[in-house]
């Protein structure tokens, strides 16, 4: 049986814990449970693949896709409530 590679291999989700912010308060670096840091980027590859578990990812007006929290009516854990690294 061939060994498997990558973070994903036989482990478990990784969630979000921290994020930076630009001047604008716009997200543009996150912080894994894990301990990576991934631009918004990576992240937003990660999240669409289902790497990062109580996130989505999902297409604005503008048509650029972003990363929001799942919807779960508890407002202190979304992403923009999360300290800052």
């Amino acid at each position: 049986m061939p060994e498997q590679s990558g973070e994903a291999a036989g482990s478990q989700q990784e969630t979000f814990v921290a994020v930076q912010k630009n001047g604008d308060g716009d997200l543009t670096s996150f912080q894994t449970s894990n301990g990576r840091v991934l631009n918004y980027e990576e992240a937003l590859a990660e999240v669409e693949s289902g790497a990062i578990a109580g996130v989505n990812s999902f297409k604005g007006k503008d048509g650029e896709t972003y990363i929001r929290g799942n919807a779960d009516g508890d407002p202190t854990n979304n992403l923009d409530q999360l300290p800052n690294f």
